[in-house]
């Protein structure tokens, strides 16, 4: 493979890691409320070529679930508490830029080394 197309594998392998990251941002943020729900956190790795990432695991946070009193929940115990989840918007939309500002640098060097091969394509047809 030429390092025009290694690089395009490269950057492509990044959008699709950030991808599946903001995939589960959102879905944390979705359930901010949903009692016992514990956030994702996405773990990257070296793919099978050098520089291409891909998504190793995606793992629960184990941190402590938020404790909330409502006596009259369906799920409070004996003492009106029960578990909420441990998800923190702030957090979470600090991850979703960060991974949008990764989605878009990898689709710029994309972007860059497409217009360098059709360049070169050009040149060759001349």
């Amino acid at each position: 493979m030429s390092d025009l197309g290694k690089t395009l594998a490269v950057s492509a392998s990044g959008m699709r890691a950030q991808a599946n990251r903001l995939q589960h941002v959102s879905e944390n943020i979705a359930n901010v409320d949903t009692p016992g729900f514990r956030r994702k956190l996405v773990s990257f790795s070296e793919g099978d070529e050098a520089g291409e990432v891909r998504v190793q695991s995606v793992i629960l946070d184990r941190s402590e679930l938020k404790s909330i009193y409502d006596p009259g929940h369906p799920l409070a115990d004996e003492t009106g508490h029960y578990d909420g989840s441990n998800v923190d918007l702030v957090i979470e939309i600090a991850d979703a830029r960060e991974a949008q500002r990764s989605y878009e640098a990898n689709l710029k060097i994309f972007d860059q080394a497409r217009q360098m091969s059709q360049g070169l394509f050009d040149l060759l047809r001349k």
